[in-house]
């Protein structure tokens, strides 16, 4: 016998049929409705017809979706203020959370592992019933729609997947919806994982939109109640299973990272302080996704023994290098490594700079620690002397940070930084500045000090002070490969914003025809939009995160060819055809063919620096721009 159900949803309610009491019900699976729980018990009304009353709630769910509700915001249409502090029925279904979670765990679980799939979708089922579960899956709804590469719910009646912007409006629209709820119970009362994780969610997305008062807000409301709780105490986390420890303790080390970087970049107060143990691989045993925290892991350890009395001087010592003083290091350095570049094999080498890196952190530390008179292997009278030549590179201040500890770890957080670059992936867009550039300048730096040359500590400290900051970016680097958006920047609005061409499934024949072929009767192709395209690696994309979002690609598989071999393309008034764009993007090889150079026989070789193995499988090693004529 079947066990009775306290509260059928609002669908079944609706049509008078019998509910089973979970989300999504079997009733709305079928019918393809949306189920909530929202609507206050009335009494019973009369019977009408069943399909009508399933059209009548398709309609209403439809009007009240989130697609409707960023299509109306975007034409500047009113939507309703809600009077209760309810959940919106219809703007957060169980098809946007699963599409949602399902991107969090393909792409952001290595960054940001704090949630744990099991409970998303056990959660998942009671979420209109549960407020905290709510407000969390709607705010990581909201920080996944931010990420390039994220497309509209299913089913959706607009098209937003090719306006510009629209998974910015909707990202604003769930975080709305997420602050009305939360407004509704008091979750300061009885401060849940839930609660905690949330704030981290509402941090990421004000940080995913530049909004960072906003963000730091929610961050410093998020280190208040875990000391609240006293998660910053090791008794806190044996109350809990596996898996739930583990889950607290990557979130109280996530904050306190995000926490050290706000303090370094923008001069913002410390609350969370090292006393609980770091987290590990095997923490959670049932994690299927361990194998993917090392990043996180050196992440932390980065930023584990930054304390508010280094950060301090770390930030007075930076402000006595003036820029000029660290743009004259820089010339100086450009102009000397490429000496030392032809000298040494090893110079730029990853390896040998950070086994110095870890040999020089050794030195201060044990050396430090041990008696000058100590006849063994390494002194304190050697430590000292090494840690005075360090120092003195520092302009009117050696002295004064002889014994603050900032060298010591200056080098450490070298090491620790390099590190965690080196097993970032590349950036996909060989004209941004990604991870491995960043690693590259460091290595540069580094390589110099190997070799003696250890004036240029301070633009090594400089660099630091620029990426660090970085490393904690919650916005996901390198946009997944997805079919259906793969030729389009839905990252609309974060560095580089723009529309990319629909993509080629989308369009009919006769307008990819009549746009791209050379038609000899006098009518011009219009291909003088893409002449003029802008790579998103050019400009500051130093004050971006690591890489922009990813360029425009040309259709592939068109023929540009002339069948006539006897007419030349400047017949019809276009530019000629190095003028426009390439696969890749423009190159430098480009750019001077814009200038006058001739094309003939002129070969553009393919930008490998920057790529990985398995990107660009399909580019040619090289291009003959003589076969193209």
């Amino acid at each position: 016998m079947s066990q009775a159900v306290k509260r059928a949803c609002d669908a079944c309610h609706r049509r008078k049929v019998k509910c089973d009491g979970i989300n999504p019900c079997r009733n709305c699976s079928s019918a393809q409705l949306s189920c909530t729980y929202n609507a206050i018990p009335q009494k019973k009304g009369p019977k009408g017809s069943r399909a009508k009353v399933i059209s009548e709630l398709r309609e209403t769910q439809r009007l009240t979706s989130l697609s409707a509700k960023v299509q109306n915001r975007m034409n500047g249409i009113a939507c309703p203020q809600a009077n209760s502090l309810a959940p919106t029925p219809g703007i957060v279904t169980s098809d946007l959370v699963k599409d949602c979670a399902t991107f969090f765990f393909d792409h952001m679980y290595p960054q940001a592992p704090i949630l744990d799939r099991r409970q998303v979708d056990h959660q998942l089922l009671y979420m209109e019933q549960n407020r905290d579960a709510y407000c969390l899956m709607t705010a990581m709804c909201a920080f996944v729609m931010l990420q390039p590469g994220m497309s509209m719910p299913p089913g959706d009646p607009y098209n937003l997947d090719m306006v510009p912007g629209a998974n910015i409006i909707s990202s604003q629209l769930l975080l709305e919806e997420a602050h009305k709820v939360r407004k509704g119970y008091e979750y300061l009362d009885s401060i849940t994982f839930n609660a905690l994780a949330t704030n981290f969610f509402f941090f990421a997305s004000y940080y995913g939109q530049e909004m960072h008062d906003k963000a730091w807000y929610y961050l410093r409301e998020a280190t208040t109640m875990i000391a609240m709780i006293g998660m910053d105490t090791e008794d806190h986390y044996l109350q809990f299973d596996a898996v739930e420890s583990a889950r607290r303790r990557r979130l109280y080390w996530l904050f306190y990272s995000v926490e050290r970087a706000y303090a370094l970049g923008r001069a913002r107060p410390i609350t969370l302080k090292p006393t609980i143990n770091l987290p590990t691989l095997a923490d959670d045993p049932s994690d299927p996704l361990a194998h993917q925290l090392h990043s996180f892991i050196v992440l932390v350890n980065l930023y584990r023994p930054f304390d508010d009395a280094f950060i301090t001087l770390w930030n007075k010592t930076r402000t006595h290098l003036s820029a000029q003083y660290i743009g004259g290091l820089q010339k100086q350095q450009n102009d000397l490594s490429q000496n030392y570049a032809c000298q040494d094999p090893n110079f730029a080498d990853f390896r040998t700079n950070q086994q110095w890196l870890k040999n020089t952190v050794w030195q201060l530390t044990n050396g430090a620690n041990a008696n000058a008179k100590d006849n063994s292997f390494y002194n304190g009278d050697m430590a000292r002397d090494l840690l005075l030549n360090l120092a003195a590179s520092f302009p009117n201040q050696g002295l004064d940070i002889v014994n603050t500890g900032l060298i010591e770890k200056l080098v450490e957080a070298s090491c620790s930084l390099t590190e965690f670059l080196s097993i970032q992936p590349a950036s996909r867009d060989p004209f941004a500045i990604g991870p491995r550039e960043y690693l590259n300048q460091i290595l540069t730096s580094v390589a110099l000090a190997r070799a003696g040359e250890r004036r240029f500590l301070p633009l090594l400290m400089s660099k630091l002070s620029d990426i660090l900051p970085r490393t904690i970016n919650p916005m996901l680097q390198n946009a997944p490969e997805n079919v259906n958006m793969a030729s389009v920047d839905i990252f609309d609005g974060f560095g580089n914003a723009g529309m990319a061409q629909p993509p080629m499934p989308m369009m009919d024949s006769d307008y990819v025809d009549s746009k791209y072929a050379i038609d000899i009767n006098h009518h011009t192709p219009d291909s003088n939009s893409h002449a003029n395209h802008t790579p998103p690696g050019s400009g500051s994309d130093m004050a971006n995160s690591f890489v922009a979002s990813p360029d425009m690609m040309s259709p592939t598989g068109m023929d540009y060819s002339n069948s006539n071999n006897n007419l030349s393309i400047n017949t019809f008034g276009v530019n000629p055809m190095q003028e426009m764009v390439s696969p890749v993007g423009p190159s430098p090889q480009h750019m001077h063919m814009r200038q006058g150079m001739p094309m003939t026989n002129m070969m553009l070789q393919r930008q490998s620096s920057f790529m990985q193995s398995n990107d660009y499988h399909s580019i040619p090693g090289e291009i003959d721009f003589s076969s193209l004529r």
